[in-house]
């Protein structure tokens, strides 16, 4: 060892303020009274940028011939505060310059993988310029310039204080902390400071580099020199095969892709992020960076908050533009959260980490919520963890809402919903893989069997299936050439019309099992839309398909949703047994009248009780609601299909049934369509005697029948049709059953919505809309997007418990 004393970071701030260090070479080196060795005097240059408040400019490149702070024959300006100058634009430029070849070993790898110029100044800006980093110290977190050679690294970020030494020893004293901050770092939060930046920031192995191997880094806010973001090109392992990426978390869409619900574009902000955040309307490539880089942490560890220190982490970008980066993190990952991207489903916000993020995105409310329904849960989790007083009302004895779990059949059997219809970002998905809850992965195969016990045969099926889907192509194209000239018609008249003149135009001839098959598949969209044909819009039946759904695997939760909801309302505030009569919205607070006396008093109110207890107007609304809301609510349809659960102490199906997960019933006649259409067997993969169980659905006009008969008659008619459906099988009477009658239950009065004739899907958005910024509504009936499904319910609850605070 010399002896001589290391340097410490803390000394390139000091180091950039002063003139050149003596290693450097010139005929004119710079002094700090402007003189040069020959003896002349020569005036310094401030920058000729427009509006650069640089008067006396700094290099930051060091080459042996800079000026440091002297004078030079031109600034090149990267920065309000960054600079270089002419002679470091030489070292690099120059062919007989040592730099040169530096810089054209880089331009190789930028033009191999980056879509923008590789040109000198972005050369400087992702080669050359220094880091900056801010100390860790609470009473300190001032911003230190470090020297040119110090990489930043994570880890680095994370222990960094001030005096720390290159080789990352801690200093003894925290004297270094003392040092004022360059005045640089406070002349970021100018208004104008973005403006004058000439390049974005391009970050360096940011985590978000794996979900983007298809993409031009420097498209997606990563340098084109990030070694991660180039796998794709080198030949690396396709995005599922990446440790830490789950199949089911997909955030952001691939090159030509769409049609993933809940994705975003990694190269082009989304609408309300342009109207949230304009001053990235036409430079986008800051916020792409920053937005990009929280989606892609949350995405490999949605376990735990994610907070704006971690996203700090990992923001390895050069120049002063990491300080303005550090801000705008802030608000970003603020608005992420607020809006459900991040920070998200069964997240308590134990540690306030979650309030801390968004306390100054939010205006604090007291907020009732009147329904513990997954819509109601989900706001009421969001509300409190962005510090909200939450309240929540149930009418039940119960949480769940049309949510209802049957567990005396040996297994779950949920009574409302059971199946998760798409987990490629799916909210249901992440919730249960942040509590451990099973997904069972659901067959395609569904087989369809005759009342006489025949399998239908593969070929006819599918023939009849491609018949049924071409007749609702014709539909569509019918809508599409005919768009704002229609009359609504029931989705039934048109359906048929369609087949007759299909049959009739092509002489083709159907036999009486395929009409039989045809009407099976009509039983099938009848069971999708939750009422009979007759009553659905023809031509906005299926509105919903124009918004990207959720792709991916079915898949059925063994333990039931309310495993689910169970968690997610763990620690909210519900008052059971609380019916709400009456919400009074006319003063300052909105006051709420139960049926048991209780008056409740908030500053708003979120209603997610179903469509129908709306239209049936159980609720009073003081005054009452607006016209145009309760056209919307009564034009669309409050739908209703029934369960019937069985529980046997043997699989008998099992010898017809193979290797699948449900059976299709052909309806004998029409007059039977929708009677135990779909059986499902819900027994688990290791069942035990007596756990052996079907679960069967009753949906269109064959409601009635459910409706009309006892639980008895209901479960004899079913094992007929099950004894016919096997006739080689000895098929022994259910242990144990139950029939559902959501028709019934004065707290839900239906399954789910539909669009009736003369409505479209415009009425969901206008059953979204507040009243007087007061009272909100939620409900899978309030989302255009994902009606008739938990998701749907749940996402809305997301969506207004951001409304309620921002």
């Amino acid at each position: 060892m010399s002896g001589r004393r290391r340097k410490s970071i803390k000394g390139a701030d000091d180091e950039q303020h002063t003139s050149p260090p003596s290693s450097l070479k010139g005929k004119h080196k710079a002094t700090p009274g402007g003189h040069n060795e020959a003896g002349g005097k020569r005036s310094f240059r401030s920058c000729e940028k427009s509006r650069c408040p640089a008067k006396r400019p700094i290099c930051f490149a060091r080459s042996e011939r800079c000026a440091g702070d002297g004078y030079t024959s031109r600034w090149y300006h990267l920065s309000a505060g960054e600079h270089f100058c002419n002679e470091c634009f030489d070292f690099y430029y120059r062919s007989h310059r040592d730099g040169y070849h530096r810089m054209a070993l880089w331009k190789r790898e930028w033009s191999s993988y980056g879509k923008t110029e590789a040109n000198l100044k972005t050369y400087m800006v992702d080669a050359v310029m220094p880091y900056w980093v801010q100390c860790t110290m609470t009473d300190c977190r001032k911003w230190r310039i470090l020297p040119n050679d110090v990489q930043l690294t994570t880890d680095f970020i994370q222990k960094y204080c001030c005096g720390m030494m290159q080789d990352g020893t801690q200093p003894i004293n925290n004297d270094a902390c003392k040092e004022m901050e360059d005045h640089r770092v406070e002349e970021t939060n100018a208004d104008n400071w973005l403006s004058l930046l000439m390049n974005p920031p391009l970050l360096k192995n940011s985590p978000a580099a794996p979900y983007l191997q298809e993409y031009y880094p420097d498209g997606v806010g990563l340098s084109a020199t990030c070694k991660v973001a180039t796998m794709g090109v080198r030949g690396g392992l396709p995005d599922d095969h990446i440790d830490g990426l789950h199949p089911y978390f997909q955030p952001f869409y691939q090159p030509e892709e769409n049609g993933k619900a809940l994705c975003v574009r990694p190269d082009v902000m989304e609408y309300d992020e342009v109207q949230e955040f304009p001053e990235f309307a036409r430079e986008q490539q800051m916020y792409l960076a920053l937005r990009n880089l929280a989606l892609a942490l949350w995405n490999t560890n949605y376990k735990e908050v994610l907070t704006v220190e971690k996203c700090v982490a990992h923001l390895i970008v050069r120049g002063l533009v990491r300080v303005a980066c550090v801000r705008y993190l802030k608000v970003i990952l603020a608005f992420l959260t607020i809006k459900g991207l991040v920070n998200t489903g069964l997240l308590k916000d134990t540690n306030s980490a979650i309030k801390e993020i968004v306390e100054n995105a939010v205006k604090l409310e007291s907020v009732l919520i009147i329904g513990a329904g997954p819509s109601g849960l989900s706001a009421g989790r969001q509300l409190q963890n962005f510090g909200a007083d939450v309240t929540i009302l149930e009418a039940q004895d119960r949480i769940g809402g049309r949510v209802w779990d049957d567990t005396n059949l040996g297994v779950c059997v949920g009574k409302g919903a059971q199946i998760v219809n798409g987990c490629i970002n799916n909210p249901i998905a992440l919730m249960c893989e942040q509590a451990g809850i099973k997904m069972r992965k659901m067959h395609i195969r569904c087989d369809l069997v005759e009342e006489d016990g025949s399998v239908t045969d593969i070929t006819i099926d599918k023939r009849v299936d491609f018949h049924f889907n071409a007749m609702l192509d014709a539909i569509a194209e019918w809508k599409r050439d005919n768009e704002n000239q229609l009359d609504d018609l029931s989705l039934a008249k048109k359906l048929q019309e369609m087949h007759e003149t299909f049959v009739e135009e092509t002489s083709l001839k159907f036999s009486a099992k395929e009409e039989r098959l045809f009407q099976f598949h009509i039983s099938n969209l009848e069971y999708a839309c939750g009422c009979d044909l007759s009553k659905v819009s023809s031509l906005h039946w299926d509105q919903n398909e124009n918004f990207a759904q959720f792709a991916g695997d079915h898949t059925l939760i063994e333990d039931g949703y309310m495993a689910v909801l169970n968690k997610l309302a763990d620690g909210l505030d519900i008052r059971l047994n609380t019916e709400v009569t009456s919400i009074d919205y006319r003063g300052k607070q909105v006051i709420v009248q139960t049926k048991n006396g209780k008056e409740y008093k908030a500053q708003k109110v979120l209603v997610t009780v179903p469509l129908a207890i709306l239209q049936r107007k159980k609720i009073a609304f003081k005054p009452p609601l607006p016209a145009k809301k309760q056209a919307a609510i009564n034009c669309l349809g409050a739908g209703i299909i029934e369960k019937i659960g069985l529980q046997f102490p043997s699989r008998f199906w099992s010898k017809k049934v193979i290797a699948t997960d449900y059976f299709g019933h052909i309806p004998p006649e029409v007059d039977k369509r929708g009677m135990f259409s779909v059986f499902y067997d819900m027994t688990p993969p290791r069942s035990y005697e007596n756990e052996h169980v079907l679960m069967t659905v009753v949906s269109g006009e064959a409601v009635q029948f459910v409706q009309s008969k006892t639980d008895k008659e209901v479960i004899e008619e079913c094992m007929k049709c099950l004894r016919s459906m096997f006739p080689d099988e000895d098929v022994p009477d259910p242990s144990n059953s139950f029939v559902t009658h959501w028709h019934k239950n004065p707290h839900a009065l239906m399954a789910y919505s539909y669009i009736g004739i003369g409505a479209s899907g415009e009425a969901y958005e206008i059953i979204a809309e507040s009243v007087n910024n007061k009272v909100f509504f939620a409900g899978e009936a309030s989302n255009r997007h994902f009606p008739q499904t938990v998701t749907g319910a749940y996402l809305s609850g997301i969506r207004e418990a951001a409304k309620i605070l921002s």
